[in-house]
This record gives C-alpha cells, structure tokens and sequence, in this order.
C-alpha cells in the first residue's frame, strides 16, 4: 500500500538565524557593535591598571626609540647600540636625580613642605577671616582632594605597588624599543588582510607624532628646569634647585603641572619677603612664556595640534577615572586618538572619492 500523502513543501525562505540575509546580517554588525562597547567599556573599568601600564610602557618605549633615532644620525653603529647608550643615559640620569636629591634636596624637601603649609594656612585663615571660605584647613582640604582619586590610585598606592609600575612599565618599554616592527607585525596579522597596509601606515603616522610630542616635551622640562633653578637662583629665592627639579619634573604634564609648580614657587618667594616673591612670580611668568608661546606652538606644528582646554578636558577624566597614571598619559592618549581619527577621515574621503569618479 503505497502513501499517496504529498510530500511537505520545504520553505525556501531565509530564517531569523540565515546570516546570509541582508538585514538579519545588517542587525548582527548593529548587535556585535553594542556587544562590543559594552566589552570594552567592561574591559576599561576592570583592566585598568595593566591597561595604563602597557600604554605608559608604550609611551616610554616611543622616546627611547626617539633618543635611538636621532643619535643614529651622529653615531652610525647599530639599532641595539644606539639603544642600549639612549637606555643607560636615562638611567644614570635619574640614578644622579635621585642621589642629588637624596643628598642636597632632603633638607630643602622638608622645608619646602614646612614652607607650602605655613603658607597654606595663612592664606586659609585670611580667607576665613574675609568670610569667603568657612572653617577648615590645609590639610582637610587635601584629604578631601586626594578622596576623589580612582581606582587604579588605590591600587598602587603603597610604595611597593608604584615600584612595580614603573619596572613594568620600563620592561615593557624596554622590549617594545628593541623591536618595535615585531610587535607591529604581530598586531596586523590579526586583522584582515585587506587592512593591513593601512595599520601599517597609521602606526608609522602615530609613532612619528609621539616620537616629536614627547621629544618636545622633554624639550619644555628642561628648559623650564633649568630656567627656573637660574631665575629663581638669581634673585635669591630659597630652595631653587628643588623648585626648578620640581618644575622641570611637573612640566612632563601640561597644564596642571605648571599650576603645581607655580603655586610651589610663589609660595616659597613670598616666604621669604614680597621682593622674593614679586621675583617668583616674574619668573613663572617668564619661563612658561618661553614654553608656551616658543616651545608649545613649534613642537605643535611639527606634530599634533591640540586644544588646551581639550588637554585639560581629558587631564581631569584620566586623572579622576585612573589617577597620577591616567594623567600622565592623557597628552599622549589624546593625541593617538586624534591623529587615528584624521588618517581616517582623509582615507574615508579618499575611498569616497575614488567610488565617486568611478
């Protein structure tokens, strides 16, 4: 007896789950996209720390492959060479920062902590006596400051925590700097073939702009170093040497550093009579508009023009979402994200352009 039933009718239509329909294909990218930001936005809050600390290594494997750079074009011996004199320098530059520091600056280290206080309080008690701020202190104040600090603060806060931040961060760099074009490689053959040159040429565009940024930085701390330690030498404002290593050390973060160190220096000048002090802000004024208005604008033109108000912007983010490590590398994160957005706009225009005199 045979089955006269019919067999049943497939439907040839594409189903909910058929990646091969434009729109369901269309909605999986949308989907992946959100899926994707929360991921990173998830990865950002609960990776923080050794997120910061592969980009700080990232910041200071770029200028030891800057100092490689250009002491290659005075000394033609190999990459490694190069490097290893560039590493050493650096090192016995700050193992002599240290000593000095250790031996001539602690008594000046304390006083100068003596001084800020004092200082500090006079200024508050006039401020309470005029009504414009109530009852408090110095100390208050700072605690109450230090308490919105992030993560990442509380997470390398004691000595032993900052010290195994700062190896990390020169292993890091370190190794990166011997090899820069391994790990260049290694990035790009996770991404699809058909992008790889353009990595390729935004790494290069990227490199070359840190490379400058954080040579005229280095730039703008020496000068202001040195140029405070001499003004503020010459017009017998104590403690000079402190205060000019200080602001050569605070001028590495824009903005914010050079407030710090002009409050450091004007407090100190006017400890020791108002001609000190009327001297100290004279040279405040004086350095940082060498800096700003000779230093800034060349190294600017030579690589990335940033907004103050944009750096300042992104300062006070990092600072309060990551802490001392988040503001140190706000300058050099803002100014990847705006090279990386410009080489894709002028790619983007450059495609549009193609399709359109195709």
């Amino acid at each position: 007896m045979t089955d006269d039933v019919a067999p049943p009718q497939h439907d040839t239509r594409p189903g909910p789950s058929d990646i091969h329909d434009s729109t369901v294909l269309r909605e999986v990218r949308r989907a992946a996209v959100w899926i994707g930001m929360a991921v990173a936005v998830a990865g950002v809050i609960f990776l923080a720390q050794p997120l910061l600390l592969i980009v700080g290594g990232l910041v200071f494997a770029v200028i030891l492959d800057g100092g490689t750079r250009l002491l290659g074009r005075i000394l033609p011996i190999g990459r490694g060479w190069r490097l290893a004199i560039v590493t050493l320098a650096g090192f016995g530059f700050i193992a002599w920062t240290i000593y000095y520091a250790g031996t001539t600056l602690a008594t000046q280290a304390e006083s100068l902590r003596a001084v800020v206080t004092a200082q500090g309080d006079r200024l508050l008690q006039m401020l309470n006596t005029s009504g414009l701020m109530p009852e408090g202190s110095l100390a208050s104040i700072g605690r109450q400051m230090l308490g919105g600090v992030g993560q990442l603060t509380s997470a390398v806060s004691g000595a032993f925590g900052a010290l195994s931040s700062i190896i990390m961060i020169i292993v890091i760099g370190i190794f990166i700097a011997i090899e820069p074009r391994l790990y260049d490689r290694g990035v790009a053959w996770m991404l699809p073939t058909i992008h790889r040159d353009g990595f390729y040429d935004l790494s290069n565009k990227v490199g070359f702009t840190l490379r400058r940024l954080m040579f005229g930085r280095i730039i703008g701390m020496v000068v202001e170093g040195v140029g405070t330690w001499l003004m503020l030498l010459w017009g017998g404002v104590p403690m000079a040497a402190l205060l000019g290593l200080l602001t050569g050390l605070l001028a590495f973060v824009p903005n914010i550093g050079a407030i710090v160190s002009g409050l450091l220096m004007v407090a100190v000048g006017f400890s020791a009579g108002t001609d000190a002090g009327l001297w100290a802000i004279m040279t405040y004024f004086l350095v940082q508009g060498v800096d700003g208005y000779l230093i800034v604008p060349y190294v600017a033109r030579r690589t990335v023009d940033l907004a103050p108000a944009l750096v300042l912007a992104a300062q006070l983010l990092f600072g309060a979402l990551f802490g001392i490590m988040g503001l140190l590398l706000a300058d050099p994160v803002v100014a990847t994200i705006k090279v990386s957005l410009e080489e894709w706009s002028k790619r983007r225009a450059a495609g549009e352009s193609r399709e359109a005199n195709a």
